[in-house]
């Protein structure tokens, strides 16, 4: 009877080992088909950005240090190799856009221009698309780096090369601008 127990007993841990790679592989599959997502909505972001510049060129001539901001952070989020580098340089753009945004509202002449409230309005969009991206890049992101930092997984994740990824955080200007909004009291 006790020479069976030795054998189920390996045959239990393989079992265990294999479905707990298999879950840690299929936590950062998801993540990474997450990190496509949000790529797919920067890529859309990346081609309206050019339409929108040269639309609004004209009217915002002496507005020449945000459009060249947000040229330069798009060059700069185009070129980034690794997702940190492009986390790094997608919160710039976003800074840079956010600024864009804001100046351009204040001509009246660009938003009672069609094709660039269109644009706008297109950009605004696929702002929005790409937060929920990044809130379902973290959310699975989260769920990977706990299963890893989970025992008994993480007596495997280590040898097997499975490592916590990056979260997208909120950029250090935004969360200034979030931390500086006004309180609103109704009294």
């Amino acid at each position: 009877m006790t020479s069976w127990i030795l054998p189920i007993l390996i045959v239990v841990v393989a079992l265990w080992v294999i479905g707990a790679y298999n879950g840690l592989v299929s936590l950062k599959n998801q993540a990474l088909n997450a990190f496509k997502q949000i790529d797919v909505q920067l890529k859309r972001r990346h081609d309206l950005i050019p339409n929108l510049v040269n639309s609004v060129k004209g009217e915002m001539d002496f507005e020449k240090g945000t459009l060249t901001a947000v040229i330069e952070a798009r060059s700069h989020a185009v070129a980034a190799k690794t997702p940190q580098e492009s986390m790094q340089a997608e919160n710039v753009l976003t800074g840079a856009l956010g600024r864009f945004i804001a100046v351009a509202e204040s001509y009246p002449q660009l938003r009672s221009h069609e094709g660039v409230a269109s644009l706008m309005e297109e950009l605004k969009s696929t702002e929005n698309k790409i937060a929920f991206a990044r809130q379902h890049y973290n959310d699975a992101v989260q769920d990977q780096n706990i299963r890893i930092a989970s025992f008994p997984n993480v007596l495997l994740a280590g040898p097997f090369g499975f490592h916590p990824e990056t979260l997208f955080q909120v950029p250090e200007a935004e969360r200034a601008a979030i931390d500086a909004a006004p309180e609103v009291k109704f009294s």
